[in-house]
């Protein structure tokens, strides 16, 4: 089991987690948490939003699911039925796939691609150094403050 704690640039705390090994019951501990609120998916689909949910108390996620499902999700949601991780490796596939015959930018770059995979071997770094801080390389030199973020995507 690796735990990982990310700061970064803004000094933000990500609290990575990577347990693949422990004898228990299969869970994802998928939780996002924001200054507003908070979102898991995982054994429950809950949320909790700032000034809208009762004080302290989770609400259904899926009673927010219809104002704010992506696009996307909407549209190819019955052609991923049954697909891994709930839909998710085949809209993923989607994309790609429709981005290349399109000629155009693909969902996630070389940087993304880099950054994602650097926290393996940083995290390994760090561990043999005894929980040493390691310094989280900008792969992209600075761009990363000028770059557009992608727009709405629909299949």
């Amino acid at each position: 089991m690796i735990t990982t704690l990310i700061k970064t640039h803004k000094g933000q705390s990500i609290l990575l987690v990577h347990d693949t090994n422990s004898p228990r019951p299969y869970s994802r501990k998928i939780l996002l948490q924001g200054a507003k609120g908070l979102v898991r998916k995982y054994p429950e689909q809950k949320i909790h939003i700032e000034g809208l949910s009762p004080q302290h108390r989770w609400e259904d996620l899926s009673s927010y699911s219809e104002k704010y499902q992506h696009p996307l999700l909407t549209s190819l949601e019955e052609k991923a039925k049954g697909a891994g991780h709930g839909g998710m490796d085949f809209i993923e596939d989607y994309r790609l796939i429709q981005c290349l015959r399109e000629g155009k930018p693909t969902d996630s770059d070389v940087y993304e691609g880099a950054t994602i995979s650097a926290v393996i071997a940083l995290s390994e770094k760090s561990i043999a150094g005894k929980s040493i801080p390691v310094e989280f390389p900008d792969f992209t030199r600075g761009q990363w403050r000028t770059r557009k973020p992608l727009k709405i995507i629909t299949a």
